[in-house]
């Protein structure tokens, strides 16, 4: 592992026993994220993108391979990196505030600590005056805000962000791209995105992994050679579009049959 690498994924791999089979779902992947980087993971439907999140966040055991942070594994380790869904999983009967540091009393922070530390960063990134508000009464966007600050406060060096933004429209999944590559700035997390969105893919990351088909595994990486901090006019730029035309043409390749094995 190389001084600066945060987290690494070392020939992982997940295989589901159904109806008396064993179904291949993640082949052998290896993947390694810098410290302080924005990675994104795109492939089709069913690719073992969530599979392999469900891995790293401790949730499932692999069939075979390592992730290790920082050098260490954290196998079957839940709690490690912090961890964000598309469904933002807010409960309804708390308010926006007892949402948001619900990751910090899980963790023993008494609640006036934690209190204190919520405020200034709800007055900060746009919830300001929503902290006795409850879930139902925020738009999808602000909800959405809260679960990633909700992620943000459980204060780990490495957040997963499973399609967080996959269910807004597109005026609204623009703005919150900026709004969280404010925070990633402020706080230099090191992310792994996983989206469907090639655009939003490009706009946020400074690498694309392109996985294949089921089983899936790491069919190329990609860096971003889009200087930072991106604005919305990037998406429009020449760069761009051939930065996004050649991830098409990668996902438009052959897929691979499915894996099943006896």
């Amino acid at each position: 592992m190389s001084e600066s690498c945060k987290i690494e994924v070392i020939g992982v791999s997940k295989i589901f026993r159904r109806d008396g089979k064993n179904v291949a779902a993640l082949a052998e992947t290896n993947l390694a994220v810098r410290e302080g980087r924005f990675a994104s993971i795109i492939g089709p439907s069913g690719c073992g993108k969530s599979t392999l999140f469900n891995i790293i966040a401790g949730l499932m055991p692999p069939t075979t391979g390592d992730v290790t942070v920082d050098g260490q594994s954290i196998v079957c380790r839940a709690g490690t990196v912090g961890y964000m869904l598309q469904k933002d999983l807010l409960l309804p009967w708390r308010t926006i505030l007892d949402n948001i540091i619900l990751g910090l009393e899980i963790r023993g922070e008494p609640r006036a600590k934690a209190v204190e530390r919520a405020l200034p960063l709800m007055e900060k990134y746009g919830l300001k005056g929503f902290d006795s508000h409850y879930p139902n009464e925020l738009s999808g966007g602000m909800r959405q805000r809260a679960a990633l600050l909700r992620t943000l406060l459980y204060d780990r060096d490495i957040m997963l962000l499973d399609e967080p933004f996959g269910a807004l429209d597109a005026q609204t999944r623009l703005s919150m791209q900026n709004w969280l590559l404010e925070i990633w700035k402020d706080f230099g997390k090191t992310v792994l995105f996983v989206t469907h969105d090639i655009d939003e893919a490009v706009y946020l990351s400074d690498d694309v992994y392109v996985f294949s088909a089921r089983p899936g595994r790491v069919r190329a990486k990609i860096a971003v050679p889009i200087e930072r901090p991106r604005k919305p006019e990037d998406l429009t730029t020449e760069r761009f579009m051939e930065l996004k035309h050649h991830l098409l043409e990668l996902l438009s390749e052959e897929r691979d049959p499915a894996e099943e094995i006896s």
